[in-house]
């Protein structure tokens, strides 16, 4: 009889375990604003805190542990060591973190591919996710994004010195307004590839085809091809110090294109650019863009 009621009670026992549930590991939003009161604060006024109010995303008053992990270990502990802070961990995981959301955004389509990705450079290095500024930047003015992207690209910083540039020192564009700083499958994350995409022509449309007559470099090479995109010594931003020899690295030594004779730059051809007259292909061919009308852009 004994040993009926010790099994009985063993049950007993074993359904009262079995019907608690295991303690929750995460410690919610409100508990960590009561030693991160700064933060906490901050954190309500961006667009972060969306994950803290949308029941859709899975985190409603959890938002600081969908970045930092489970955090009722850490409340208990105060340690350091209990909770993890994405500014510690290496590029390629915290980025993870962060392209759980992120990834399928069109302005993140090429972060894996891109060259931040390639050298490390975390999402964390350019955005603080809990200011309360749009896209939590470091910088948000057009010069403090310059200076930004210019702590690391010395090189595209020092071109912007020279004589003729794009308006970037005196603050009246960004490199955001060319580059995708989340990286593009595009080279050097640009958003720019031929006539007939955004970048350039954002601002020259008056260059925008598509044209009857095209110029092959604008077709297939883009801007790029004639230009220097950050600054150059020549006018007009060119390659090079004179428009004929920009011309020539494309139309030098021309074959016969006519029976009476020759077209091409090398005398005694027609164009003789030993001859002033000739030395300024655009004096001629000013539609060197491209052309509704003229298949040698003349006009």
């Amino acid at each position: 009889m004994r040993s009926i009621e010790a099994v009985w009670l063993l049950s007993l026992i074993a359904g009262v375990l079995a019907g608690q549930s295991a303690p929750s590991p995460f410690a919610g939003s409100e508990a960590c604003g009561t030693c991160h009161e700064d933060i906490s604060k901050s954190f309500a006024k961006s667009p972060h805190h969306a994950v803290d109010v949308d029941k859709k995303r899975g985190w409603e008053g959890r938002a600081c542990e969908s970045c930092h992990g489970p955090g009722q270990k850490h409340t208990e502990s105060a340690s350091a060591d209990d909770i993890r802070n994405p500014a510690k961990l290496t590029a390629a995981i915290a980025d993870k973190g962060c392209l759980t959301c992120h990834l399928n955004q069109p302005t993140h389509i090429g972060r894996l591919q891109s060259s931040h990705a390639k050298d490390q450079v975390a999402c964390t290095t350019c955005h603080k996710v809990h200011a309360n500024g749009p896209l939590g930047l470091v910088a948000r003015k057009a010069s403090a994004i310059n200076e930004q992207c210019a702590s690391c690209h010395l090189n595209a910083s020092a071109q912007f010195q020279k004589p003729f540039h794009h308006k970037l020192p005196e603050g009246a564009m960004s490199c955001v307004d060319c580059h995708n700083p989340h990286g593009s499958i595009r080279p050097a994350s640009t958003q720019i590839f031929a006539a007939n995409e955004p970048g350039c022509l954002r601002c020259h449309g008056d260059k925008r085809g598509p044209f009857t007559f095209e110029h092959a470099p604008m077709r297939f090479e883009g801007c790029g091809s004639c230009h220097e995109a950050h600054g150059s010594a020549n006018p007009r931003m060119l390659a090079r110090q004179e428009v004929r020899l920009v011309c020539l690295e494309c139309h030098a030594n021309l074959p016969t294109v006519k029976t009476s004779g020759v077209l091409g730059v090398v005398p005694p051809a027609f164009h003789d650019l030993r001859s002033p007259r000739f030395q300024n292909c655009t004096v001629c061919h000013q539609k060197i863009h491209g052309s509704h009308v003229d298949r040698n852009l003349l006009r």
